[in-house]
């Protein structure tokens, strides 16, 4: 009984260190790739520190430095919880092996000493012997076997708990080690943080010296965005109405068909009771189809493991939602991903391109996936056409520079229907 316990306790503990192991791993692995963007970051802001000139571009490095050292500290934070998750569990362990160990001891001490009393052969015979029938006998003498055995079993189990627990010992030393030197690196991204903040300051306050171009750009950035919603917003608008159309035509030619069907032989058509009406939701219009509904099932499926819409991502540079630069408000419907200088930008999904548009001469790419859209613009060129059929990671694009700050920025939305959703939580980390 006592193997049993202690077998299953060893399995729940290396089953919840591997859970754990797994998300570690990936912790790890995304705050790799967030040093490989920062070293990037830093190298473009020492060669834009040359230019004396304070300007939009700085401001936008900073402001993605700073977007991905928030992420780097959040991230040591969850290692270092998963780290003392681990430490706690190390050591309910030891103590746990310690406490078997010192039983198994204590077991094995007694049965020595019983077994020196009756060391000699003379003893043993005499056990047996002095039963009082042969059954007796017998069982006397598969008592004093199954003593040997057990006696080797628990000493055996003794080595094996010395070693486990000499493992556990190392597992721990190695957690804490790591957790130090993760708090170290916490502490020096923190004091890196506290003065990326404060170059973000004088950026701002050098900026606010050249107020009335900047003004200008931010101004111009303001009307490309409203320009840019509002066309996106009637795009999706007249894709519905047209599904609506096609969905309502389709079931009037349904019924006409089973009509001059049920006609034929003499029976009353059957009706269709769900049906696309001026009513429908935008969902049910959307998803009005088999393929439609296939479509948007798939893409739901995949949320959290989308690709990103350019291969080469330097980190988003503006996050999705409202935000404020130089007291103009601003409305992102989607996010900003700096990356190199003409990359290409792909789909995120299977679809169908709904439209190609210039706006301020660069172009917007939409595509439909089922009730999904998704949307590309600051593109420089484009390499799909209106009704096309694309697949997930197809080049639809290069990026251009972003006008304001000069950088090579893709911008990236998702809508669910009308409604324009976070995109972040739907690409994979």
């Amino acid at each position: 009984m006592k193997f049993i316990k202690i077998f299953l306790l060893l399995v729940l503990v290396i089953s919840a260190l591997g859970a754990s192991a797994q998300s570690s791993d990936e912790l790890k692995r995304r705050r790799e790739k967030l040093n490989q963007e920062l070293e990037e970051l830093n190298r473009q802001a020492d060669q834009i520190s040359k230019d004396k000139r304070t300007n939009l571009k700085q401001l936008s490095i900073l402001k993605a430095q700073i977007n991905l050292r928030t992420e780097k500290i959040g991230g040591i934070n969850k290692e270092i919880g998963l780290l003392d998750n681990q430490i706690t569990q190390n050591h309910n362990s030891v103590s746990n092996l310690q406490k078997q160990l010192n039983q198994l001891k204590k077991e094995y001490a007694a049965m020595v000493l019983f077994a020196y009393h009756n060391k000699s052969q003379y003893n043993k015979m005499m056990f047996v012997f002095a039963a009082s029938d042969f059954n007796q006998a017998y069982k006397r003498l598969k008592y004093l076997q199954q003593f040997g055995t057990y006696r080797e079993r628990q000493a055996n189990a003794i080595t094996e708990t010395q070693n486990d627990l000499h493992v556990k010992i190392n597992q721990l030393d190695q957690s804490k080690k790591e957790k130090s030197n993760l708090l170290q690196d916490q502490e020096k991204e923190k004091a890196n943080l506290g003065k990326e903040k404060n170059d973000e300051q004088d950026v701002i306050a050098g900026l606010s010296r050249q107020q009335g171009q900047i003004k200008q750009q931010q101004l111009e950035k303001q009307r490309n965005i409203m320009r840019l919603n509002s066309q996106i917003t009637a795009a999706i608008r007249r894709e519905v109405e047209a599904a609506r159309r096609r969905a309502e035509e389709e079931a009037r030619r349904r019924e006409a068909a089973e009509a001059a069907k049920a006609k034929a032989e003499g029976r009353a058509p059957v009706v269709v009771t769900k049906k696309i009406t001026s009513s429908s939701t935008t969902r049910e219009v959307l998803n009005a189809t088999p393929e439609a509904a296939r479509l948007s099932n798939d893409f739901l499926g995949n949320k959290g493991r989308l690709p990103w819409p350019v291969a080469n991502s330097g980190g988003v540079v503006q996050g999705f939602g409202r935000y404020s630069t130089g007291g103009i408000t601003n409305d992102n419907k989607g996010i900003d991903i700096r990356t190199s200088e003409g990359a290409s930008v792909r789909a995120v999904f299977d679809g169908e391109v709904n439209s190609v548009t210039n706006i301020g001469g660069t172009y917007v790419v939409l595509i439909r996936h089922g009730e999904f859209f998704t949307v590309y613009s600051n593109l420089r060129s484009v390499s799909v056409s209106k009704g096309q059929k694309v697949e997930a990671k197809q080049t639809v694009g290069s990026v251009a520079q972003d006008p304001a700050s000069g950088m090579p920025v893709a911008h990236f939305e998702l809508w669910r229907g009308s409604d324009a959703v976070n995109p972040s939580a739907w690409l994979a980390n």
